[in-house]
């Protein structure tokens, strides 16, 4: 087996010519063209170099032996849908044309078969094989079109089922901690929101991850509105993972809800700090402060209520540790420490 190699956008040729020169004269004048050729000289060289998926076969009237047929009828059999391998065929001036078709289209059914007479100009060969390289390369990009999309609706059937599971959680963790139907209405909103400016976030990021301060100021700033600055967020520019994401902004809604209704955010002058860090030691550690003052007493409750074993089940689940929660008489607080690799994707 002889060959040349050069790097190509293009298929790569392959030659069955046994005899004359026929092999050797179309690897020169592909390879001033700087297309990949490879030349079969056996039946062995034939199955090998088939396996190896050429993109058009060029192959010689002597070649045509009943185990080359074979070879390359079971190869056209075997290539997918988007595949339709040009072959081209070179025949003598005083071949039987009609009946070497015939026999071809019996032996490769549906195959692209396009013949040449020798000798054939040099011009009028080259152009018929670019022209062919042209045909495999559309074939692929198609290929690669019809793939993407079919990638694009499993990740898009991924996503919609995530989201569908994450407001089913939502709708049954606030139905627990209703009283009444306006409230089961507001606070259903609330973290329907919570999660809207998740994956507004993941949507602008174009990817996976998501910029950790985006997700905070998507998820505070309604609280922030008519000039008031009650909810302060602060930390590095990080980036976490689209579910760490979802869950740190499901419980800073939780947390945020809280304040409104008990802590800091019931009073005029009551404060939140959001704080977050990333320490260098055996591994990046990230941490998570959350704050409150100038709100009114702070007095722990006799039972821990839903929302709490959400937080802590929660943040649990994404940094690795379970939260301290404070009940302190200046102020609640929340806060919880992991390893960075457990929030981001890489």
């Amino acid at each position: 087996m002889n060959g040349v190699f050069i790097e190509s956008e293009l298929d790569w040729v392959l030659i069955l010519a046994p005899f004359r020169k026929d092999a050797d004269y179309i690897m020169a004048l592909l390879g001033e063209q700087k297309v990949e050729v490879k030349a079969g000289r056996t039946d062995d060289d034939v199955t090998h170099l088939l396996s190896l998926s050429p993109g058009v076969i060029i192959i010689a009237h002597e070649a045509l032996n009943p185990s080359v047929l074979a070879s390359i009828g079971e190869h056209l059999a075997s290539q997918p849908d988007w595949s339709e391998v040009p072959i081209l065929i070179l025949l003598e001036r005083a071949a039987p044309i009609s009946r070497i078709r015939s026999r071809l289209e019996r032996s490769w059914p549906g195959a692209r078969l396009l013949f040449h007479i020798r000798p054939i100009a040099r011009l009028e060969l080259m152009n018929s094989i670019q022209s062919n390289l042209l045909v495999r390369l559309r074939q692929r990009q198609v290929r690669n079109a019809i793939e993407r999309e079919r990638e694009l609706r499993l990740e898009l059937n991924h996503r919609i089922k995530n989201i569908l599971a994450s407001v089913s959680s939502i709708f049954r963790m606030t139905r627990r901690g209703a009283t009444t139907v306006d409230e089961l209405a507001g606070d259903f909103t609330g973290r329907l929101q919570a999660l809207s400016s998740v994956h507004t976030a993941v949507f602008e990021a174009n990817g996976e991850d998501v910029s950790l301060s985006s997700m905070v100021e998507l998820t505070v700033s309604p609280y922030n509105s008519k000039g008031l600055n009650r909810i302060r967020a602060r930390g590095p520019n990080i980036s976490i993972s689209r579910d760490a994401a979802t869950t740190i902004a499901l419980c800073l809604h939780e947390l945020i809800t809280n304040a409104i209704k008990y802590g800091a955010l019931s009073q005029d002058d009551g404060v939140v700090d959001i704080v977050w860090a990333v320490s260098e030691e055996n591994e990046p550690v990230v941490s998570l402060q959350w704050t409150e003052a100038g709100g009114p007493d702070v007095v722990e409750p006799t039972r821990q209520g839903y929302g709490t074993r959400y937080i802590r089940s929660a943040l649990a689940s994404v940094f690795g540790s379970v939260p301290e929660i404070a009940f302190a008489p200046s102020g609640f607080r929340c806060s919880v420490a992991g390893p960075l690799s457990r929030l981001s994707t890489k």
